[in-house]
């Protein structure tokens, strides 16, 4: 008699690629993004000259079909966060400019049709870096991701798209742009967005954080777009896309958190106040036990949306209730991170105050760092 049990072991098991490929991250994200990272932050470094250096991952090559010149390995929500997760410990406004391509390629890939992956992908199989990004956010305080105000006419020849994006990674550069936006019959769709088309306006954007990541505003006034800018030959799963890319920002907060974490356990070991090591106070010491706990809650509560998302069953829910906790326990981590450097936390010789302000973000981020 055949057993019909479902398996139901909770396994965190690495595969042998998952770990060489963390090992690969692991290794660039300390020794090039960290070097960079406050460079960049500070102005007296160029995002622009750091990231051809990133071309050397392979991130858009991997999930390439091995016919359109790509590496042919399998999709993998888990893989991918795990990536984004290694880089963001380098720092997060970096990775987030990084990984930009590899979020359009994910959800080319994703909901593209064949004649889209045929004439995109081979542009990232180059072995050069290739400036694309997603733009979903737009600047309103009562923005919903589900009901952009970007507007897409149909029209004789194609689309005319009208609106305003904004927090744009790479949106200074980017070739390629995937903007999303709402049809006349209210559904939403996504368009591709090629160089600089008339009525397209980038305007670089100045915020408290991530500012390597060239966040841009893009004006769309009146663009005219062919009707195969259009994502797809079906209907656009936006929720789909909406979830997998909070995914990717969950795993780049646990990235940076664990960055935080890993500096002010030995900076609080080696700390003395009062003839002693600070951690040696129950206040200190139990507040770099909660941030512990909360960075864990963090991994698992991503870690787990990822596999549902691998597996095919449904993670709308764990993508959204992640989404939630990170936000908030990022913050708190990034803030308990400056408190307990004290006086030093104040101070850009320490690199915790540059990701606290990354941190800050990770509430508004939607759309950019798709799975």
């Amino acid at each position: 008699m055949t057993d019909t049990t479902p398996d139901l072991l909770f396994d965190l098991t690495l595969t042998d690629e998952q770990r060489m490929n963390r090992e690969s991250m692991q290794r660039f994200a300390a020794a090039e993004i960290r070097a960079q990272a406050k460079l960049v932050d500070e102005g007296a470094g160029s995002a622009r000259d750091f990231y051809p250096r990133t071309a050397e991952l392979g991130l858009t090559l991997l999930p390439i079909p091995e016919a359109l010149g790509g590496a042919g390995v399998d999709r993998s929500p888990v893989s991918n966060a795990l990536i984004f997760e290694d880089l963001a410990h380098g720092d997060m406004s970096l990775a987030l400019g990084a990984i930009s391509p590899m979020a359009f390629v994910n959800t080319l890939l994703d909901q593209g049709s064949e004649a889209q992956r045929e004439k995109y992908l081979p542009l990232f199989c180059t072995g050069e870096f290739k400036a694309a990004t997603t733009a979903l956010l737009e600047p309103r305080a009562t923005f919903d991701p589900g009901a952009p105000a970007t507007t897409a006419t149909r029209t004789d020849s194609g689309y005319t798209l009208s609106g305003t994006k904004a927090m744009v990674p790479l949106g200074l550069d980017a070739e390629l742009v995937l903007v999303i936006a709402r049809l006349d019959g209210g559904e939403c769709a996504a368009f591709i967005v090629e160089g600089s088309p008339a009525g397209m306006t980038r305007t670089a954007e100045s915020n408290m954080g991530l500012l390597g990541a060239q966040l841009a505003t893009l004006q769309f006034d009146d663009v005219q777009l062919p009707a195969d800018a259009r994502l797809g030959s079906g209907a656009f799963d936006l929720q789909r896309f909406v979830d997998l890319a909070r995914l990717g920002i969950c795993a780049l907060a646990v990235g940076t958190c664990q960055a935080v974490l890993d500096y002010v356990k030995p900076y609080v070991n080696e700390r003395v106040a009062f003839g002693e090591p600070i951690s040696n106070r129950q206040s200190v010491a139990f507040m770099v036990a909660d941030m512990a706990i909360e960075l864990e809650a963090m991994r698992l509560m991503t870690w787990r949306a990822a596999a549902l998302a691998e597996q095919g069953e449904d993670f709308h829910q764990q993508a959204y209730l992640a989404k939630v906790f990170c936000a908030e326990h990022a913050m708190k981590i990034g803030t308990d991170g400056v408190q307990l450097l004290g006086g030093h936390g104040f101070c850009r010789e320490h690199p915790v105050e540059m990701w606290y302000r990354n941190l800050r973000a990770i509430d508004i981020l939607e759309g950019i760092a798709s799975v």
